[in-house]
């Protein structure tokens, strides 16, 4: 039986420790493995049992951590180590005892020796694994033999084909004799769904049928024939491109596959919608309408008006000039901004944020479904909404020309940004005009022009054009002087480049795609999001020391960041990673554009994830502080419509006025599940993107692009694709006309010669230097199966790049 919740401290503070511990029916003890004569031996360890855990780990024996397991070397996992330093590595298939990747686990370090070698429970290296291929022994080999043997289509190509990731790049920066390993002895949550996408493959003389993930992290799963659609047997090659959605229901401790039902067939493998709907599921993001029950607890009376009560108790700001700054096609405006001159010379600057929490009752089906969804999901062709589209797109949006209910924080500030005072409240706004991105840079960039009605979007009659206008450049001006300020006190900003597409309105298939501009405009609003979210953390947490729902940004991990810092020492390359601060100052520094790129990517590896918690619970406050904005509370305020983690932050700053119905185990809970679910819809952003682009190449490739070296292994190198912003390994086994390719180390840089054939038969070949920041040409073409396409070299010369 599995214990979803522990119940004690889950992770030891205390030095690690190596020490074997004999566990009934674990390989370390192999007489009671074998069982009765004739019994399957077991390939995995027995699961240690809930008594054992609990002990392990209150005596810092055991560690609690989240699997990641590598998208590329599914061989290879890792759980942080509890100091953070490094991560413990788990060596194959075997010691992740059947978890997949998200789980929270439980693991025994092995025995260390730090000559290279750790002993290991049972090891199975890849060649064992396939060392036999028989038609008998194929159903039996670990998932190894996936990527020798299976030649299924696997539309989601672009994710297994990523360059390298921060589990590759830690173990390609480390270089280390001394390694943490360990084993899965207990899974404590089973995150990861057991949801996957995948292929039919017909077995002869088999009960089952053997189900192909896309995902090769995912074992492969035995599905019975019974279950199978009607006609998979009499033809099974008409479905070799059908695209699966599998639960598995089982893995024994004898069996190197998974048990699993199919739970719905998707379509036609390659096509956007079937792909999309794989990856709601697999992620298990809900899709689904809203309930009955849900809709009920939405105004009855439409069209709604506010009614004559809240009027009274809320801060009347219907006259005053404000606006939204969104993107073009945006529909749920949750925010707004007022900027407004003092005779002194000062300003009065006001963030507004839609007031979700007067349409979301606290503990009703409507709450209940937005805290289980926790986050709208953007992806290229669709939103999946948090709340129902009512309160997203009407009643909650901040539409112009209509009153809305808002929560409001409005500063006085100095031309500089400092604030001189602050006040926190409900309101009622009316937005006077819809400005999107490109309309407030259009002002930006022409401060002195004079707009006329038809270049911009409908506005309130009683705001000028040109007051609208003044007040975007005043907005300007003070976030420009407090982004500097905030730079200069040591807060940091990696930009990594983001693709966007074009689509065609009636298909939503792509049309094209390119390179998301960030812009003045962008920065404006985000350093008053940033100056609005810092104001709320600081405003709850006074009120409410024990039951604050806060974002803190932890460091990056320390072992990382230093050998990072050594191999960008051993490479020339100036850059400072002892703070956020200096890491800014050092990135900004670099003249060349594309090394830049490489180098935001290199930087961004060791860092960790962003996470909300209560501050009950943490406790410890300098723990409290957000890294890359250098605060010491932060928190989100600014997007309730599409984050249930500011919804909660809005009940907190209400409630500072009154009483609060919430404990630190409520909040920790949701801030917990917001967490989970951000990491989701942030998972399933970028698995969109790559779907998307995977068409666009089939259909508008072969597409040609400068790409820049990011990292290089030992018979591969991977590429940041200039132009497109994607990143994609280059096989040297796979380039043509590649006569041979040698690899060599000096120090912790790795370098590849790539030696060509001269189409002169009486010349020399030609060689090609591969490291890192090599500026290269690519091509990017489909490969024939569906949403798969490859980089290959274009030519055998390296370009010509100055830094």
């Amino acid at each position: 039986m599995q214990h979803s919740n522990l119940g004690l401290t889950l992770r030891c503070q205390g030095p690690i420790q190596y020490f074997s511990v004999p566990i009934a029916n674990s390989p370390v003890d192999k007489n009671k493995n074998k069982g009765p004569r004739g019994a399957k031996k077991h390939i995995f360890e027995s699961y240690m049992t809930f008594e054992e855990v609990s002990h392990g780990l209150k005596r810092g024996e055991l560690i609690q951590g989240q699997l990641r397991i590598n998208p590329k070397k599914y061989h290879e996992a890792f759980i942080p180590s509890p100091d953070d330093a490094r991560d413990i590595f788990l060596d194959g298939i075997v010691t992740r005892n059947r978890a997949l990747n998200g789980d929270i686990v439980v693991v025994r370090l092995l025995p260390r020796d730090c000559t290279g070698k750790q002993h290991t429970l049972q090891s199975v290296s890849e060649d064992d694994e396939c060392a036999s291929e028989s038609d008998t022994q194929k159903e039996n080999i670990v998932q190894t033999a996936q990527k020798k043997t299976d030649r299924m289509p696997r539309p989601r190509g672009v994710v297994e084909d990523q360059s390298s990731d921060q589990d590759e790049l830690l173990r390609k920066l480390q270089n280390i004799t001394c390694t943490d390993k360990g084993t899965v002895v207990y899974i404590v949550e089973k995150k990861h769904s057991r949801a996957v996408t995948g292929f039919l493959k017909f077995l002869p003389d088999k009960p089952f049928a053997m189900f192909s993930p896309v995902d090769h992290r995912v074992p492969r799963i035995n599905i019975l024939l019974a279950d199978c659609p009607q006609d998979f047997i009499s033809r099974p090659v008409d479905f070799a491109v059908t695209l699966f959605i599998c639960r598995i229901t089982n893995w024994a401790a004898d069996s190197n596959f998974a048990e699993g039902q199919l739970a719905k067939t998707l379509g036609q493998a390659g096509e956007i919608e079937p792909e999309t709907e794989g990856i709601l599921i697999e992620y298990e993001v809900d899709f689904s309408e809203f309930s009955d029950e849900v809709l009920n607890c939405l105004p009855k009376n439409l069209p709604w008006t506010i009614p004559a009560e809240q009027m009274r108790l809320r801060k009347d700001l219907r006259k005053e000039c404000i606006f939204t700054i969104d993107p073009a096609t945006a529909r749920d405006l949750d925010d707004a901004l007022s900027c407004k001159l003092l005779p002194d010379g000062n300003f009065e600057v006001g963030v507004h944020i839609a007031d979700v929490s007067y349409f979301v009752g606290e503990n009703n089906a409507l709450d209940t479904i937005a805290g289980q969804r926790a986050t709208s999901v953007y992806m290229v062709q669709k939103v999946i909404p948090m709340l129902p589209r009512m309160l997203c797109e009407e009643l909650c949006s901040l539409n112009p020309l209509t009153d809305r209910l808002t929560f409001s924080v409005i500063w006085i500030l100095t031309p500089q940004g400092e604030i001189l005072t602050q006040w926190f409240g409900r309101s009622v706004i009316c937005s006077c005009v819809k400005l999107s991105y490109d309309d407030a840079q259009s002002m930006i960039d022409a401060p002195e022009k004079i707009f006329t009605a038809e270049e911009l979007p409908p506005s309130d009659p009683e705001h000028p054009i040109d007051e609208i206008h003044q007040a975007v450049l005043n907005l300007h001006s003070i976030a420009k002087n407090m982004r500097t300020s905030r730079f200069t006190a040591g807060s940091l900003r990696l930009d990594q480049l983001k693709l966007a597409f074009a689509l065609d309105k009636e298909t939503m298939m792509p049309q094209g795609c390119y390179i998301y501009e960030y812009k003045d405009s962008n920065k404006l609003v985000e350093e008053f999001m940033l100056l609005a979210n810092t104001a709320a953390a600081i405003h709850i947490h006074k009120s409410f020391p024990q039951l604050s729902l806060l974002r803190r940004h932890p460091p990056p991990k320390a072992k990382m960041a230093d050998e990072l810092q050594e191999l960008c020492d051993q490479l020339g390359i100036n850059i400072d990673l002892s703070s956020a601060g200096s890491l800014h100052v050092s990135t900004r520094n670099t003249n060349a554009d594309y090394r830049k790129e490489v180098l935001t990517h290199m930087c961004s590896k060791p860092m960790q994830m962003a996470l909300y918690f209560c501050s009950g619970v943490l406790g410890d406050e300098p723990l409290f502080s957000h890294y890359a904005l250098n605060v010491g509370l932060y928190t989100h305020f600014t997007s309730p419509i599409r984050r249930y983690a500011d919804l909660i932050v809005h009940r907190l700053l209400a409630a500072s006025l009154g009483d609060l119905g919430l404990s630190k185990e409520d909040v920790q809970k949701q801030a917990s599940h917001c967490n989970d679910k951000k990491t989701v819809s942030k998972r399933v952003q970028e698995l969109s993107s790559e779907l998307f682009f995977g068409v666009y190449v089939k259909d508008c490739g072969p597409l040609e692009s400068k790409a820049m070296v990011m990292g290089v292994l030992d018979q591969s190198f991977d590429v940041l694709v200039l132009q497109y912003a994607v990143q994609k390994r280059v096989y040297c086994k796979s380039v043509p006309g590649l006569k041979s390719f040698h690899h060599h180390k000096v120090g912790k840089k790795s370098e590849l010669t790539l030696v060509w054939s001269s189409e002169d038969p009486e010349k020399a070949p030609v060689e090609q230097e591969i490291a890192l920041f090599t500026l290269v040409e690519v091509q990017l073409k489909a490969d024939g199966a569906p949403m798969k396409y490859s980089a290959v070299l274009k030519s055998t010369q390296t370009l010509e790049w100055e830094f």
